[in-house]
């Protein structure tokens, strides 16, 4: 009978795959994985806290296709200061989809809720207008 320490044919199982390996490398996954953990709740969070906040707001309340060339739209915007620059735009479109006019116009001053209305020149008849959004220098996204 031969036996594993008299063989040298036979490899040691610690040799090969190393000794009390496998539990520090538990150790280090879990330890990782904890981390990864950790900085994605920490983004999440400041993701959900800034996106709460933004500078301001749009809404469009109203709008009405006055005739073939013209289109007016009420718009109301609240800015989170007063002292904030926002740059809205409203579009308006024909009944196949296409654009047919846009106008862009700039809101300052404002702390509640203010009503804009905007007439657009359109180059053929609107069948709707819609409000893409405004934006501040800090805000890019338009809301």
């Amino acid at each position: 009978m031969v036996t594993s320490s008299s063989s040298p044919d036979r490899v040691d199982l610690a040799d090969r795959y190393g000794r009390g390996d496998a539990a520090r490398r538990r150790r280090v996954v879990v330890a990782v994985s904890g981390l990864v953990g950790v900085v994605a709740l920490a983004w999440l969070g400041w993701v959900a806290l800034d996106s709460s906040s933004p500078d301001v707001q749009s809404r469009l309340t109203a709008y009405d296709v006055v005739d073939g060339r013209t289109a007016q739209a009420t718009v109301t915007v609240t800015l989170a200061d007063p002292e904030v620059r926002a740059s809205c735009l409203v579009r308006a479109v024909a009944v196949d989809s296409s654009p047919v006019g846009e106008r862009s116009f700039t809101v300052t001053g404002v702390e509640v809720p203010s009503r804009v209305v905007v007439d657009v020149r359109t180059e053929r008849r609107a069948d709707t207008v819609r409000l893409i959004g405004c934006t501040t220098p800090d805000q890019s996204r338009p809301r």
